[in-house]
């Protein structure tokens, strides 16, 4: 029997399907595709057997018309008649509006609907809960380089060289972020420190010895040093006794138990630079001396404030002999910095007009006055420690005069000529003493007043 049907707007046959009927006489006999018709045979004693074929056809029709199924040359598709048809394709929709309901041509659902997530990832760092723990945040500070470490570390030290306060010097450093760099702080260290005088060098020493176990370990000041050995030739250029001090900086970290004792000689078989054994072995000098290790405390000398005041008196009075024998104002003047008192300058005043009032010699006069006039151009004395060291000059008069009769008229002839240089001024000239009394000389001199000491 021959049937045919309307599937998307196409005449097809239903033939070549059959099935073996059962024992009622309904069945199928077999089925076959034939170009784009498909015929299916029935028994035409049985309705039912007709209606099953029937459907059992669509079925495999409704299956063709999904996929392009190849015949020769040519691909058979079919379009779907329900084109505006809301169900989904797939067939496995849950019967629900599409785009939560906002659908429609031009429409991407609702309005806010791109901004849902429909994962939230815990690990997300933009993920915010209100039930989460409370998350702790930490700035990370990018280790500084080199250049910005030295700019950083000299401002640090030279500070450090005005107050001397180790403990502050510590955490100014501290705050540095240098991890991987600490034996840099040593080296910087050093290095302004070859600039300064030789207290300030003490005080560098101290500060290494204070950083030690605390700030920097004792890789970080043997790296330092090997960093500043390497670096000697070019140090040489600007300071020409760079082995000496790098030597006793080396001898003193050694001696305050910051490095070991055989990092010295190991340090020196392996050395290549000849500026660097010269300084290794000064140092291996230092350190094998008896009682190398007291004297190593004093290797930068006294400083100027910790010396005692006997001393430092006994230390002007030499270089004020060794000036008014030699007449060098410019070693005086390197001897007088070099004791780096400046607030007992005007000892050096008063010791200046003693030895002039007890020398009664106008060479002496000239040359002191010389020497005082230089200093005070020079600001090394300044105006209130020059005022002091007359004052108290003019204080100790009655004792001087003891032992130098004249000592009044020489005073009056050396502030003469002090007044005259512009070292005096005004107001210490008004308050030089005289005597009250004129002193005649024996009835020999026939009475005539001995005004000048020189006649």
């Amino acid at each position: 029997m021959m049937d045919s049907d309307v599937i998307n707007g196409h005449d097809v046959d239903l033939d070549g399907v059959s099935e073996e009927i059962d024992e009622n006489g309904v069945g199928l006999s077999g089925a076959g595709v034939d170009g784009e018709r498909t015929i299916i045979e029935t028994d035409s004693s049985s309705v039912n057997a007709d209606a099953r074929i029937k459907k059992k056809a669509k079925r495999l029709i409704k299956q063709l018309s999904k996929e392009a199924v190849p015949i020769g040359s040519s691909v058979v598709q079919t379009t779907r008649h329900w084109k505006n048809s809301r169900r989904p394709r797939n067939g496995f929709g849950r019967g629900l509006p599409k785009k939560g309901g906002a659908g429609g041509k031009g429409v991407w659902g609702k309005l806010g609907s791109e901004l849902w997530e429909d994962d939230v990832d815990m690990r997300d760092p933009n993920y915010d809960s209100d039930t989460e723990a409370d998350v702790e945040l930490k700035t990370i500070i990018p280790e500084m380089t080199d250049e910005q470490l030295q700019k950083a570390v000299e401002p640090i030290i030279l500070e450090y060289f005005e107050h001397g306060d180790t403990a502050e010097a510590a955490l100014s450093l501290d705050e540095l972020n240098c991890r991987s760099k600490r034996f840099m702080l040593i080296r910087f260290a050093i290095e302004l420190a070859m600039d300064h005088k030789p207290s300030h060098r003490e005080m560098t020493s101290v500060l290494i010895s204070d950083l030690y176990g605390r700030l920097v370990t004792q890789k970080d000041i043997a790296k330092a040093f090997d960093v500043l050995m390497k670096n000697l030739p070019d140090l040489i250029l600007d300071t020409p006794e760079a082995p000496i001090i790098l030597a006793n900086f080396l001898a003193r970290a050694v001696a305050d138990d910051c490095l070991p004792p055989k990092f010295v000689r190991t340090y020196r078989e392996k050395a290549e630079c000849e500026h660097a054994r010269q300084a290794l072995g000064r140092a291996e000098t230092l350190l094998s001396l008896e009682h190398g290790m007291t004297r190593l405390d004093n290797v930068w000398g006294v400083g100027g404030g910790l010396r005692p005041v006997k001393s430092l008196i006994r230390q002007m009075s030499l270089l004020l002999q060794e000036y008014l024998s030699s007449g060098d104002i410019q070693e005086a003047t390197r001897c007088i910095v070099e004791l780096e008192v400046p607030h007992f300058h005007h000892e050096l005043v008063y010791e200046a007009l003693v030895m002039t009032i007890e020398a009664l010699n106008r060479t002496t006069e000239e040359k002191m006055c010389k020497l005082l006039h230089s200093l005070y151009s020079a600001v090394i004395i300044t105006t209130d420690m020059m005022e002091r060291g007359f004052l108290r000059v003019f204080e100790d008069m009655p004792d001087i005069c003891l032992d130098v009769p004249l000592a009044y008229a020489v005073l009056e002839r050396f502030v003469e000529r002090c007044q005259k240089a512009g070292v005096l001024t005004d107001e210490v000239i008004k308050k030089v003493p005289t005597r009250g009394r004129k002193r005649f000389v024996s009835e020999g001199d026939g009475g005539r007043v001995k005004s000048d000491p020189y006649v």
